[in-house]
């Protein structure tokens, strides 16, 4: 059921069930139709992915009465939808967007976000597998330009060695801007 057009229902007072295990391709109609068996449902909610806008697979069926919630979770629990079998409980929570909740979100999130070198990850653990392909990486990358420092460096050396027997004029060239 899409809210965008009305806005999201009055739920104060409402009894929400969660339902879970529903597949994806179930409807908050075929939910409307299966419970209103037990009693006047007041609202049903499928929450879906934000980026996907699929199913998360989970419901709230909310009913107006607490008698009708109850008799719809003994008589749907366990019931099979679509090839599914429904689990069926009193929903524990509110709805995520408590005060309370939400400061715990933003704080998480900005964390995961940082980009900076966090002392979280710098605390963090790393398998031994992980350290020693990390320290093989490093020891061989350090070899590698050692030896190309030492090959350049003797290159310039046998060069200029060379330059300076074969050469003499450069020599003096050299000594005279001295």
């Amino acid at each position: 059921m899409s809210y965008s057009a009305r806005g999201p229902p009055k739920i104060e007072g409402m009894i929400s069930l969660k339902v879970d295990n529903l597949t994806y391709r179930t409807t908050p109609e075929d939910l409307r139709r299966v419970f209103e068996r037990c009693g006047s449902v007041g609202d049903i909610y499928i929450p879906r992915d934000r980026h996907t806008r699929e199913s998360r697979g989970f419901a709230f069926v909310r009913f107006y009465e607490k008698r009708d919630a109850e008799e719809a979770l003994q008589e749907m629990d366990g019931r099979v939808l679509d090839g599914r079998e429904l689990r069926v409980q009193m929903a524990r929570y509110g709805r995520p967007t408590s005060p309370q909740r939400r400061r715990y979100d933003r704080r998480r999130s900005n964390r995961s976000r940082s980009r900076g070198g966090s002392r979280d990850r710098d605390r963090r653990r790393r398998s031994p597998s992980y350290e020693k392909r990390r320290r093989d990486r490093s020891e061989r990358s350090r070899s590698r330009d050692n030896k190309r420092r030492s090959e350049s460096n003797s290159k310039s050396r046998s060069a200029s060695k060379s330059s300076r027997e074969h050469s003499p004029v450069r020599r003096n060239r050299s000594q005279s801007r001295e």
